[in-house]
């Protein structure tokens, strides 16, 4: 009997412990998290009153019976199979932030962001919307990719994953849906341009030209690309904590403004890039939106394009092989905008890696390890390009560096009168 009381009493303990965490700061951030296996968790927006939906996190605790199953794309449908049986120790269900928040950078947000699922541009969307601050952006963690009546599966954005709460090293029941960007505030979000052009995000860079000793990339092997980086002006650091937070994830709208600035430096360049759009430039880009005029600009003359269902997705982190193709046609641009031919030409044998074979990408990639080496390998050792893996700032500001360098005009050569 006793065993029995003292399990019921450590049960009653992990959930007062989890709630409390709702509402007291001190506490929540004495929390940790711990990594989950992924495919064992599913995010599902389900049916909730009158055409509303809410987030439910189902987990698989036991291989037992099948907690749910999937059928179809755009969007996936889910049948929750775990309300048809006594799920006890087989299923796991999170319906509220009792059970489930956002961690970002390492910390608790639960008490600065609500989880909501709402429906936009014909799909449906898990945000987190900041408790307090209404102009605050959303942040976007999930999406659809379609719309339904009944459940389907929020497919979480990249860069996002299912983690578990720790108290003192034990795991806890609540679930956080969990990204390593840098943590946000009120008026932030990890998808609004931290730290690249000057105007788009004031107060948060130190801007072009200023001393770029920032005391996070000491040992960071893009350390002098990025400080000359920073000098040229396409791209800049934190002046709240003097850093460049190398690690951090650049976003698919990010890379447009920082590419469109490098090209801007270019000798004689004069791109008239306007300031506004009337309408959006993809139907998940708002014409208010702080990149929406750069991001059609960059359409219009063919650097950037969309996915195939239509949508630009401008606060997902770019991939390495995405970045790759950009960095491309900005360096065939900047050729036509001196008057050239858009022929990147070889200027160095390209590398043999390892990784990209059957990748949609892997020619361009080849291509562009030969152009002054724009595409190089992870830190730049061994053979490993890791094309599908997030563009990080550091090597986002080296590649583009080295794009801008390789396309630019070759200075005449000074002769001495005789």
């Amino acid at each position: 009997m006793k065993t029995a009381v003292r399990q019921k009493v450590a049960a009653l303990a992990t959930v007062l412990i989890s709630a409390i965490a709702a509402w007291n700061p001190a506490t929540a951030s004495t929390f940790g998290e711990t990594e989950v296996e992924q495919s064992r968790f599913i995010a599902v927006a389900a049916p909730f009153g009158e055409s509303s939906h809410q987030l439910l996190i189902i987990e698989q605790l036991s291989p037992k019976q099948q907690c749910w199953s999937e059928n179809g794309s755009n969007p996936v449908i889910v049948e929750p199979l775990l309300l048809n049986f006594d799920f006890t120790g087989i299923c796991g269900r999170s319906t509220d932030s009792n059970g489930y928040s956002i961690r970002i950078d390492d910390q608790d947000m639960g008490l600065e962001y609500l989880l909501r699922v709402v429906e936009r541009d014909g799909q449906l969307l898990l945000v987190g919307t900041h408790r307090r601050d209404r102009k605050a952006p959303d942040i976007v963690i999930g999406r659809t990719n379609g719309l339904t009546d009944g459940f389907s599966k929020i497919v979480l954005e990249p860069g996002w994953q299912f983690t578990r709460r720790t108290y003192q090293g034990k795991p806890l029941g609540h679930i956080y849906l969990s990204t390593d960007m840098v943590a946000v505030g009120p008026g932030t979000n990890p998808g609004t341009n931290p730290g690249t052009n000057p105007g788009t995000n004031p107060g948060t860079d130190t801007g072009p030209g200023t001393s770029s000793s920032f005391r996070d990339i000491g040992s960071d092997v893009y350390r002098s690309e990025i400080e000359q980086a920073v000098a040229l002006g396409f791209i800049a650091g934190f002046k709240e904590d003097n850093t460049f937070r190398p690690q951090v994830a650049l976003t698919r709208e990010q890379l447009v403004s920082m590419v469109l600035e490098a090209l801007s430096k270019l000798p004689g360049a004069n791109l008239q890039i306007p300031t506004q759009v009337s309408s959006r430039p993809y139907p998940d880009v708002d014409a208010s939106r702080w990149s929406a005029a750069k991001i059609q600009w960059a359409r219009q003359n063919n650097i950037i394009s969309g996915y195939t269902d239509g949508t630009f997705r401008p606060t997902q982190p770019v991939t390495r092989a995405e970045l790759m193709a950009v960095e491309r046609r900005a360096a065939e641009f900047a050729l036509t905008l001196q008057g050239k031919q858009p022929t990147l030409t070889s200027q160095q044998p390209p590398i043999e890696f390892s990784d990209t074979q059957g990748h949609w990408a892997a020619s361009l990639i080849s291509q562009m390890s030969s152009y002054c080496r724009v595409a190089s390998p992870v830190n730049e050792s061994g053979t490993v390009f890791s094309p599908n893996a997030q563009a990080r700032r550091n090597y986002a500001a080296a590649a583009t560096l080295r794009m801008l360098n390789c396309v630019k005009p070759a200075q005449p050569t000074a002769t001495t009168s005789q």
